[in-house]
Parts: C-alpha cells; structure tokens; sequence
C-alpha cells in the first residue's frame, strides 16, 4: 500500500467539502512511497518526526501546521533566511517522511471527531448533555461532582500534561463543565439591532449565569479580557466557578489519538498505526524555585 493509498481511504471516510481549497494536503515527502507505516500526531514537531522515523513509519498524519505560518504552505515564505525550517526540511527527507495535513476535513464531521476524542479519551461520553444550546463548539457535562483542583489533576493525567493553569478556588465544588472554543474576537462580534453586544465569550458566560448554570469551562486559545476576568470576578465574589487553561494544543491531543483507531480500522491492519503525542511546549516553575535562583 502507497501513502497515497492510505490518504485515498482517509478522504473517503471524511465528508466531501467541494471545491476544498484550505491547509489540508501534503506537507512534505513523496506519496506514492510505498507505505511503512503511519503515525498520528497532533502537531509535526522535530521531536514527532524523530519518534515515527524510530517506529520504521513514514506517513505521518498531522492536525496543525509544519512551517509556522498560518497558511501552512509546505515550504517556506518568508523574505528571510529559516535555518529552523532548513534542518527540519532536511530531517523530513533524510528519513523518507510523508506529512499530510488533516485539519478542516476530520472537524468536518457531526460530531466534530477531534472533540469526540477528547471526550471519549476524558471518559466523558456518559455524563454529556444531550440538550446542547445553538453555540458552535460547546459541549456540555455533568460529571460527578469534584473539586476544582481534582479536575485540574484529572486534566492533567489523562492530556499528559506537566502543568496546568487555572482560575478558581482548589477546593470549590463543580459539576457541570463545558469544553468550549477559542475564546478570542472574532469577525462578526458587534452590537446588533436589539442594542445587544453578541460574542463567543458573551454567549459561554449566558451559560454560566442561567439557571442549571455551567460551573467550568475547558477552552482552546483565550484571551484575558472577556470570559476569564468574569470568572475571575465571580470566584472573587464567593460563587463557585473555573477555567482550566490547558491551551489549544493540549485541548486538541486526544482527538489525534482518537485518529490512529479509526485510521487503523480503515486500514484494516494492512500497515501499522502508531499514535505518538506530542512533547509538552511549557515548563512549569513554582514561585520557590525561583527564589533559590
């Protein structure tokens, strides 16, 4: 089986999106190589092309961008010289690698399959609420009922995380949690005809002040000026309330490990499948360690 094989088969397990032109496609390497194996990964890091040339594979399947631009071209375009893109470039070709990019089309499926991922790698899939409000991205449970930090220790466990950042008082009971999106400005942000502002932000912090009200959210990427100051102020106001920080990279592993089980069913065990996760970004420092600097 060729790599080009194999990406055949994931298309034709995604939805169609016509006249598709987006960042998904290939990144680098040769397609019609004859198949080694394929890795999912979330991001196509040094470190990941390392471990799936160590695994003997050389398809790698990726969520999110190879050349730090968000276009995501598969060289660079910069009017500078890159010699990070250079040595990355060379490592890619001297271990034979094939990068292709699977990012619209896997959350072009309902359900979005890089959140059913990471709901079902959380262990969550019983405890959501069926009766979803029309937000996009938002996607509600009532878990047994844990304390904020038990929660952050849960997240941190099951993301193979090192750390993590959250607003909220450790001990403070919660019980209905969402895991939302991005929580920047977006295009179409506005005061609408009724008077009324209309965000993102606005709409999650509707859910947190409604009756049955959600008690903590899991966002991607935040800003710090809308929901997180709310939240903020409501935990300094004495109510019972969290934002777990885990950042868009972290948010997002489960669903590329929730990738390499349907790959591999596609594939029908004709090549191996790896899942390999990607190394955290951040090191985490207490306060303490500092002052012994």
């Amino acid at each position: 089986m060729k790599n080009e094989e194999v990406i055949d088969r994931i298309l034709q397990f995604h939805p169609d999106i016509p006249d598709y032109d987006g960042c998904d496609g290939y990144k680098s390497g040769n397609p019609s190589d004859e198949c080694t194996g394929v890795v999912s990964a979330l991001v196509p890091t040094v470190d990941v092309i390392r471990k799936t040339a160590e695994l003997g594979c050389n398809l790698l399947v990726t969520h999110e961008p190879i050349y730090y631009q968000t276009p995501d071209y598969p060289e660079w375009k910069g009017e500078f010289e890159n010699r990070v893109y250079d040595e990355k470039k060379a490592l890619l070709e001297r271990y034979g690698i094939t990068v292709w990019r699977d990012h619209d089309h896997i959350h072009a499926h309902q359900p979005d399959l890089i959140f059913k991922g990471v709901v079902k790698y959380l262990g969550w899939e019983a405890y959501e609420l069926k009766a979803r409000r029309e937000i996009p991205l938002y996607y509600a449970f009532e878990i047994p009922p844990v304390t904020v930090q038990e929660l952050a220790e849960l997240l941190m466990d099951r993301l193979g995380m090192n750390g993590i950042r959250f607003v909220g008082r450790p001990g403070d009971v919660i019980r209905r949690i969402a895991i939302v999106a991005h929580l920047y400005p977006q295009p179409g942000d506005e005061i609408r005809e009724d008077g009324y502002y209309r965000d993102y932000s606005s709409q999650i912090m509707r859910q947190m002040e409604e009756e049955d009200c959600i008690d903590a959210v899991i966002p991607g990427e935040i800003i710090e000026w809308t929901l997180l100051s709310y939240i903020h102020d409501a935990v300094s106001l004495g109510k019972a309330k969290a934002c777990f920080n885990i950042g868009h990279y972290n948010m997002e592993e489960l669903g590329m490990r929730y990738a390499a089980d349907w790959i591999k069913e596609l594939l029908c065990e004709e090549v191996p499948v790896h899942y390999v996760q990607t190394e955290q970004y951040f090191t985490y420092m207490q306060r303490r360690e500092m002052d012994k600097i």
